[in-house]
């Protein structure tokens, strides 16, 4: 079953993550490049994703993604832990939004990650 310690796991095994408390306690932002891929609460995560893949995850699992919690509905799904959603899953979606996020950085924050080669 999927649980915050897992997803939090993951999501900070992706290289150059930081583990933020911008809001006190709770949730747990993860950012890679000083920005947000992850917003971890003791039973959901909210993941960035391309609007397409977003419309097409809600409908394949309404009872478990939904649009973003206090987010732009439109980049943003939330997704509740628990059994009806499946380890491989959660673990493509963690994956989509830190590509997403890293490919929005500047060419220089990628290269100074060695995310990049310089050429």
């Amino acid at each position: 079953m999927i649980d915050y310690e897992l997803v939090k796991t993951y999501c900070l095994s992706k290289l150059y993550t930081e583990e933020t408390y911008p809001f006190g306690p709770e949730p747990l932002v993860v950012k890679v490049g000083g920005k947000m891929f992850a917003l971890i609460s003791p039973d959901s995560v909210s993941l960035k994703c391309d609007p397409a893949i977003a419309l097409n995850l809600r409908e394949q699992n309404p009872e478990a993604i939904k649009p973003g919690y206090h987010l732009n509905k439109k980049h943003w799904n939330t997704v509740t832990l628990g059994p009806l959603i499946l380890e491989e899953e959660i673990q493509d979606m963690i994956d989509h939004s830190y590509d997403l996020v890293v490919r929005g950085l500047t060419k220089s924050q990628r290269e100074q990650m060695g995310l990049i080669t310089k050429k």
